[in-house]
């Protein structure tokens, strides 16, 4: 090699060699550990009267609909093999949420009993940013976290027969306005419906069931109570009084998200999903059995023995 080629490489070799050197003096800045920061940045964008992106109005008040007894119709033939067979089944009489879940209404409860905060690692907490709005739907909530605030509230979470009653009405229809999708009616794929992210609950007016339950086709996929059975309509239909075997793995998921895209997004899709599981378009709603003390159900009236109300009959018409 030729003198000036030496130079070049001696050069090029003592620089990488002084780059190990040059990190232990200047010291090293590890990224956050997601574990410890979550709660912290939860806690500043996710305030309960946090002033909304989407909407300045004041927070909108927790309202419950009364769904009555009755039959109705559950799954459909035109859909995948977990909505089949279609059938009419009966439901008792039952309360459930007017709207999902509000961040206003879930930090309340956050404050009043320390549970975490909602939110995702803090490496992902930019995109709640747009999330955050005091009458937007919580989000970033697993199963377990849906079912301790429906428990602090005196109610719980709907079964998968209620929620899809509450959404459908009792006529069989496959969203809540009747049996066509159109672009605009509830927020689901995009921006394109004027909201990019969630919208502020009750939004969306066709979004509406005729009991009055809204955002059931768009906005957020929520938690219901039920562990997921797969053949769980073959099993209503045969008439059993066997409870169905249950693998315990997953918990159902009812509805659509913000993000939301295709032909298929019929009130009957039937989704699952680990129960310690939290995301952007996973919210919730709570229901009752018992007629509600107020519009809005105080948590006081939960006992405190925290005890579990009993397993979902799943009761065919006589």
């Amino acid at each position: 090699m030729d003198s000036r080629f030496k130079l070049i490489f001696l050069i090029a070799v003592l620089f990488m060699t002084s780059l190990p050197v040059m990190g232990i003096l200047r010291g090293t800045n590890p990224p956050p550990d997601p574990s410890l920061e979550d709660d912290r940045v939860v806690r500043d964008v996710v305030p309960a009267s946090a002033p909304s992106g989407t909407s300045s109005s004041a927070p909108i008040p927790e309202e419950m609909v009364h769904v009555p007894a009755g039959t109705f119709v559950l799954g459909t033939n035109s859909g995948g093999y977990n909505e089949r067979p279609q059938i009419v089944v009966y439901v008792k009489e039952f309360w459930i949420d007017k709207y999902e879940v509000t961040n206003h209404h879930y930090m309340q409860f956050v404050e009043a009993t320390g549970h975490r905060t909602p939110g995702p690692p803090s490496r992902y907490a930019r995109k709640l940013a747009h999330l955050r709005g005091p009458n937007q739907p919580v989000t970033y909530v697993s199963w377990e976290d849906a079912d301790a605030y429906c428990r602090w509230k005196g109610k719980r979470l709907p079964t998968e027969l209620e929620w899809e009653k509450a959404m459908r009405g009792p006529d069989g229809r496959l969203w809540p306005w009747g049996n066509a999708l159109y672009p605009g009616a509830a927020n689901l794929g995009g921006k394109e419906d004027g909201y990019e992210y969630t919208a502020p609950v009750g939004t969306f007016v066709t979004d509406q069931s005729v009991y009055g339950v809204f955002d059931g086709a768009g906005n957020l996929m929520e938690w219901v109570d039920d562990w997921y059975v797969e053949d769980l309509y073959r099993i209503i239909q045969a008439g059993t009084k066997d409870k169905p075997i249950v693998q315990k793995t997953y918990k159902t998921l009812r509805g659509q998200g913000y993000t939301s895209r295709g032909a298929d997004l019929r009130i009957t899709q039937r989704s699952f999903m680990v129960p310690d599981f939290r995301d952007e378009t996973i919210g919730f709603r709570c229901a009752t059995s018992r007629r509600p003390e107020s519009q809005d159900v105080i948590a006081e009236a939960l006992t405190t023995s925290g005890a579990r109300k009993s397993e979902p009959s799943y009761n065919t018409p006589k």
